[in-house]
């Protein structure tokens, strides 16, 4: 009952109903996902040996038809609901999500604020009661490091951190003493062979190394994966020593926590200390605070109430393909328990998909499971 209150629900908003297939190809969310992901698949193996997987969530599923089914980049709204499979600790694996996927729209400030008040609205159609939401903009700290000149390398390691704060402060550590803690300096001699090498013959080494050791896969890695990550250990450890006023800049903003009423203002404030710093205007980052901006104020002529939303900018989710803004809403009874919805902004996963042109969308999924029980 409550899987079809939602699904009636998003159809109502104008949402079309889509239900892609529960088999999918294991590369595509191993490509876009990020590690989380990987040690959650179930995954198989069709006759020709490709990897398969039952679906883990259904973005990428529903992606993937918007793209098969013509040109990506038209506008559309699709609502899913059904079972999904996820290996997840202390709770089952099979279980039912519903969502929307909102993709191709140009107004992204407005289509944010649109997917949050539906999902507020969801919750208030199943009876859930009070909610605590969290929000977060991986766009801000992606604008600083560019910014801030790092390189492409750095740049790359560091987000793959973000939203994991232990992760992120060993990373931006190791970047500014140098240190190879972690495993950079375990491999100093292989490392030293690969940086400014040609990329193609440098990964064809690795991985003619890692055949005659007569191994298939580590960690459900194939030996390209391997050696891509090689190589970028390789690029990281080439790159020099991360200034240390860059580095308390990405720490100072990751650090930076407002309710949203007043979030702008902060960030504002951080904007001008970038600038005293480089001594130049950080355009990337003045251009994401505005869409910050833009955001804010839709989220507030829909009724939500700023004040009691907490705004984290070092907060991000478990996803590799969000680009930007990200929330979660759980009960305030419950502090201490996952997300009953999660979602946020994923631009690039398009594109990465096959998309043949750059297509914005956003998106939130959710758990039915975790919407039940004493709150």
């Amino acid at each position: 009952m409550t899987l079809s209150t939602l699904v009636s629900l998003f159809t109502a908003a104008g949402a079309t109903r889509v239900e892609p297939p529960i088999l999918q190809p294991a590369d595509a969310f191993l490509d876009a996902s990020g590690e989380d992901i990987r040690r959650r698949l179930f995954l198989t193996e069709a006759l020709d040996g490709t990897a398969l997987c039952l679906r883990p969530d259904y973005t990428i599923p529903v992606c993937r038809a918007h793209i098969a089914a013509g040109t990506s980049t038209r506008p559309a709204l699709y609502a899913y609901g059904g079972p999904v499979f996820r290996q997840r600790a202390d709770e089952l694996g099979e279980f039912l999500q519903a969502g929307i996927e909102r993709i191709g729209d140009d107004d992204p400030a407005t289509a944010d604020a649109d997917v949050l008040a539906l999902a507020l609205r969801a919750l208030e159609a199943v009876d859930f009661g009070p909610v605590a939401i969290r929000i977060g903009d991986e766009a801000l700290f992606s604008a600083l490091m560019q910014d801030l000149d790092l390189p492409a390398a750095w740049r790359q390691r560091l987000r793959s951190c973000f939203g994991d704060d232990a992760r992120m402060a060993a990373m931006i550590t190791r970047l500014a003493t140098g240190d190879g803690a972690g495993g950079m300096l375990a491999h100093a001699g292989v490392l030293g062979v690969l940086s400014g090498q040609d990329r193609a013959g440098a990964q064809a080494l690795v991985e003619d190394l890692i055949a005659i050791a007569g191994i298939d896969s580590v960690a459900g890695r194939t030996p390209r994966e391997i050696a891509e990550r090689f190589l970028d250990q390789a690029s990281t450890a080439g790159s020099g020593v991360l200034e240390a006023g860059k580095a308390r800049a990405l720490s100072e903003l990751l650090a930076l926590n407002a309710p949203l009423v007043t979030a702008t203002e902060r960030l504002s404030a951080f904007a001008v200390g970038v600038h005293e710093l480089l001594g130049r205007v950080p355009e990337a980052f003045v251009t994401a605070l505005a869409g910050f901006e833009a955001r804010r104020k839709a989220i507030a002529a829909r009724g939500i109430d700023l004040a009691a939303i907490p705004f984290s900018a070092g907060f991000g989710r478990n996803l590799d393909y969000y680009t930007g803004f990200v929330f979660e809403i759980g009960s305030p009874a419950r502090p201490d328990a996952k997300p009953a919805v999660g979602g946020g902004r994923y631009d690039r996963l398009m594109t990465l998909l096959g998309a043949k042109a750059p297509t914005p969308a956003v998106g939130c999924s959710i758990w039915i499971d975790r919407l039940e029980g004493p709150r």
